[in-house]
């Protein structure tokens, strides 16, 4: 499945319901997702983990498209390698760890 049939299947099955909750609300649901998604990793089990990575890929693409963000296009960003030094792979200054 591309990123454009994934983006237009999240749209199908969610468009109306989204776009009635609006693009605020969307976003919180999606910062929500991204929580249950820490919490997951941190507990390590891998079924759970797979599902939240899901959760967060569908909430980050809802969000998108009520944005009018067409994610293919805007993945390309990305298609040659870092798009700051322009490398494969990238070869910026890593910044400090927290």
């Amino acid at each position: 499945m591309t990123i454009e049939e994934f983006q237009k299947a999240i749209d199908d099955t969610y468009g109306a319901r989204d776009a009635e909750r609006g693009l605020q609300g969307t976003f919180m649901w999606l910062v929500e997702e991204v929580g249950e998604l820490a919490r997951a990793l941190r507990k390590g089990e891998r079924e759970q983990i797979e599902g939240e990575f899901a959760d967060v890929l569908a909430w980050v693409t809802t969000t998108a498209t009520l944005a009018g963000v067409d994610l293919g296009a805007v993945a390309a960003r990305y298609a040659k390698g870092c798009p700051k030094c322009g490398r494969l792979p990238c070869e910026c200054e890593r910044p400090r760890e927290k």
